[in-house]
C-alpha cells in the first residue's frame, strides 16, 4: 500500500521504454474528455500504453464501481465520490489533481453580466439550466450557488432550484450529441437561455457556436471544483503509470491548456 501510494503520488515517473500491452481501463467525469484524451495520447508517445476510456456523470460512474464493475482508474469532477469508494474497500487511495470553476453559458439575447447575472436568472422569461445533481457534481455545485444567492436575496434558492431545469446528466438524460457540446447545442437552439456548467465546458461550448456568451459568476456566487483520481484495487501497472502521469508536469500541462487549474 505504501510503496503503491508513493509511486502514484510521485509527480515524475520514467515510462517504460516499451508500451505495456495492457491498457489500463479509466472512469472519468464527461467533463474530462477532451483534457484526458490528450493527456492519454501525450502518455502513448512517451513510451506508455493506449488507455481505455469511459467517460460519463461522476456520480453514475461512482455507483457502478461501487455494484462491482471493473476499472484501473475513476477520475471524478469531485473529491466526495472516489472518498466514498474507498471508505467502501473499492479503491485504495485519492489524489486530487484538477481543478474548475462554474460558468454561466448564454444567449446573448439575454443581455447577462457579471454584475446583473443573479437578476437575470432570477426573471421570470429566462430559461435556467443545470445538470443533474447527485448525479452528476455539476448539478451539485450549480445548487451551491444558487444556496450562495439565498444569502444575497432570500427566497432566490427556491425560485432558482424550481426554475431549473435538469436537462443533462441524469440516469434518464438524453445521450449527448456526438461530438458536439449538449450545452452549447441547448443554448444555440433557444431550449435554454442560461446553462451553468463548467467554464471548460463553455469555452468547449462556445467554439462550436461562437455567438454564445460566457460570463463570469460574481465573487459572491462563484462556486469551485475540485477533482480526484481514485486508484482502483486491482490497478494494473500500467494503469499505475497512467495516474502518476496524469499528475506530473506533462500531465498537468495538458490539463491546464484545456483550462483546467493545478490542485
Amino acid at each position: 500500500m505504501i510503496r503503491l501510494a508513493l509511486r502514484i503520488l510521485a509527480l515524475a515517473i520514467a515510462l517504460p521504454a516499451m508500451a505495456q500491452s495492457t491498457a489500463p481501463k479509466v472512469y472519468a467525469a464527461g467533463s474530462l474528455k477532451a483534457a484526458l484524451t490528450e493527456v492519454a495520447t501525450v502518455f502513448r508517445i512517451a513510451g506508455g500504453s493506449d488507455v481505455m476510456f469511459e467517460f460519463g456523470p461522476s456520480g453514475i460512474l461512482r455507483d457502478r464501481l461501487a455494484k462491482g464493475e471493473a476499472a484501473d482508474l475513476f477520475a471524478s469532477a469531485n473529491m466526495e465520490h472516489p472518498k466514498a469508494l474507498v471508505d467502501a474497500g473499492k479503491a485504495q487511495l485519492v489524489r486530487a489533481f484538477a481543478r474548475n470553476k462554474l460558468c454561466a453559458l448564454v444567449s446573448p439575447k439575454v443581455g447577462a453580466t457579471t454584475d446583473n447575472l443573479l437578476e437575470k436568472m432570477l426573471s421570470p422569461g429566462v430559461k435556467l439550466a443545470t445538470s443533474t445533481p447527485k448525479a452528476d457534481p455539476s448539478g451539485d455545485y450549480a445548487w451551491q450557488v444558487f444556496e450562495r444567492a439565498e444569502k444575497l436575496k432570500p427566497g432566490a434558492f427556491e425560485s432558482l432550484s424550481k426554475k431549473a431545469l435538469q436537462l443533462v446528466g441524469g440516469p434518464t438524460s438524453p445521450p449527448p450529441p456526438k461530438d458536439r457540446s449538449a450545452y452549447g447545442v441547448l443554448v444555440a437552439n433557444g431550449s435554454v437561455d442560461i446553462f451553468l456548467t463548467y467554464c471548460t465546458g463553455a469555452a468547449l461550448a462556445k467554439r462550436e457556436e461562437p455567438t454564445l456568451e460566457i460570463v463570469a459568476l460574481p465573487e459572491t456566487l462563484a462556486v469551485g471544483a475540485e477533482y480526484g483520481l481514485a486508484v482502483m484495487n486491482g490497478v494494473s501497472p500500467s494503469g499505475e503509470r497512467f495516474a502518476a502521469f496524469i499528475l506530473s508536469p506533462a500531465g498537468q500541462s495538458v490539463l491546464a491548456s484545456h483550462g483546467f487549474s493545478a490542485p
